[in-house]
């Protein structure tokens, strides 16, 4: 089969890529029936539809990201990245095959979930920032966009295959066999980390440890004020937009009385979505006017869902909330991976997700109450506000840009001469 040598799949002609794809894409569904397997359990068996109870399933879950901030980041650039992984995803699948015992055994309460929740976002801050880095080691900084753009597009074909068959495996069998298909899912990966071919790892420079610590990339990313911009869009989106299990169940269940299949179906095309969204960020070029359009995108997106008058209506909406959440997230994690020194990228990935993530411990408890209080389309509406802001960002950042060069002009304007002399 002949690959393209440019564009979104040109990540494909690494051999490592492919064989990292495979093991990723099935550990992918697996991690979707879960998600949705968690949500519908915490919602409709374990309380009577509570949002708040959810809000703090999916804080507790996203909490670390925030709280183990400054080891992760330093781990994934001290440590051997290949080996880190298999660890981080080991300990997933044995957290998954856990929670899934006790459900089938009937025996799950609450506080299992949160625990679980807690542990298994754990060890998913500890994974996440280098197991995006890794890419790197597996295409080069040269394909680094596509690899980023496939990774989103085969984590988010998950999402449209994942959650149906949870709600089939929930309706038929039972919502532990979720977990338990979860937990085995991640083998996957573990056989696809052995079966690469190591002399062809395009090794990124490791931090020594006096170079690890995390205040050497704070630093680094507070003198970069792009770097600064696109953490606030992510704060804003991240803390008060990406809040999907909470809007995504309150809307399925208190509004369109939805059962399990109905449910999960939701989530799938949400992913429809965000697939053309991965492949659009992975064929242009990454800048601050892609982050402007997928800001005011989700905003919109989101105002559509709060005013769906039925089930199909909120359905269309997920997937343009779906198309500018991937254009959102890529763009800013291939713009910061670039625009990073090798050594440093593992503490700035970290940092980039503690932000969009580790805001969901604040975002989503409110999000939850707003839902309870007031109702499910309100809580859109908190989420649309989070795309406007984010777009304002994204315009203040692109005209200061367009006023660097007409300042530039201004300054050497007296100095023709002198500058003509140094050159």
């Amino acid at each position: 089969m002949k690959i393209a040598d440019d564009g979104t799949f040109r990540a494909f002609r690494s051999f490592n890529y492919r064989v990292w794809a495979v093991g990723a894409l099935v550990s992918n569904v697996g991690t979707w029936m879960q998600r949705v397997a968690q949500d519908w359990l915490v919602f409709t068996q374990l309380t009577h539809h509570d949002a708040s109870a959810l809000g703090l399933v999916t804080a507790l879950q996203f909490a670390p990201q925030l709280l183990l901030l400054p080891w992760t980041g330093p781990a994934a650039d001290f440590f051997n990245q290949r080996k880190l992984v298999m660890l981080t995803q080991a300990m997933m699948g044995v957290l998954a095959l856990g929670l899934g015992i006790l459900t089938v055994l009937g025996v799950v309460q609450l506080w299992h979930v949160y625990v679980f929740a807690f542990l298994f976002g754990s060890a998913a801050a500890l994974d996440s920032p280098v197991r995006q880095t890794f890419v790197a080691e597996l295409v080069g900084d040269e394909d680094l966009p596509s690899a980023v753009s496939l990774n989103s597009t085969s984590f988010n074909a998950a999402r449209m295959i994942g959650p149906a068959v949870a709600g089939l495996v929930i309706a038929k069998y039972g919502t532990g066999w979720s977990f338990l298909i979860n937990g085995v899912s991640f083998g996957a990966v573990l056989i696809s980390m052995y079966l690469l071919r190591l002399s062809e790892l395009r090794l990124n420079v490791r931090a020594t440890r006096a170079e690890s610590g995390f205040r050497v990339a704070l630093l680094y990313v507070w003198s970069q004020p792009e770097l600064k911009a696109m953490l606030i869009m992510l704060a804003l989106i991240g803390t008060f937009g990406l809040n999907f299990p909470i809007f995504i169940s309150t809307m399925a269940v208190n509004i369109f009385h939805s059962d399990s299949r109905a449910f999960g179906l939701l989530s799938s095309f949400m992913a429809v979505g965000t697939i053309a969204g991965a492949l659009v960020a992975g064929w242009n070029q990454p800048r601050f006017a892609s982050l402007l359009i997928g800001s005011i995108l989700f905003g919109v997106g989101f105002t559509l869902a709060a005013i769906s008058p039925g089930y199909w209506w909120f359905a269309a909406a997920l997937v343009v909330i779906g198309v500018a959440a991937l254009i959102l997230t890529n763009t800013t994690n291939t713009m910061m991976q670039l625009s990073t020194e090798p050594a440093l990228r593992g503490r700035v990935m970290a940092l980039r997700l503690a932000v969009a993530l580790g805001g969901t411990p604040i975002g989503a408890p409110v999000v939850g109450w707003v839902a309870n209080r007031f109702g499910p389309r309100w809580a859109l509406v908190v989420g649309a506000l989070s795309g406007f802001a984010a777009a304002l960002v994204a315009v203040y950042v692109m005209t200061r840009q367009a006023e660097r060069p007409s300042e530039t002009e201004v300054a050497a304007e007296p100095n023709i001469a002198t500058a003509s002399m140094d050159d």
